[in-house]
């Protein structure tokens, strides 16, 4: 019996929105199902230099949970919706971490 188990991956996101408050309701409000989906945990930063750019970093179960989760016709929808603007996927392996 294989008993191959997958690490987690990360996932990073870069987007442009519309409004602050009414992508932020949204993104709280998907918290359930993007639990669900397979996400593990998250970091939410905002660029200094565009305030609007948003950049969504995090862990999740696998590359094809998060990629099922992000391709599906429901988020498609949920981002429009939230005033996301051409989103940037970046499917991430692990290689080191470390702390100094």
């Amino acid at each position: 019996m294989d008993r191959t188990v997958t690490a987690p991956t990360h996932v990073l996101i870069i987007h442009d929105i519309e409004d602050w408050p009414r992508w932020k309701a949204i993104f709280d409000g998907a918290a359930q199902i993007r639990k669900q989906a397979g996400e593990i945990d998250f970091q939410l930063l905002r660029d200094e230099a565009q305030p609007d750019r948003i950049v969504h970093f995090s862990r999740w179960t696998s590359h094809e949970a998060a990629r099922r989760f992000f391709e599906s016709p429901e988020l498609v929808e949920i981002r429009r919706v939230a005033g996301v603007h051409a989103p940037t996927f970046l499917y991430l392996d692990p290689v080191e971490t470390g702390t100094l």
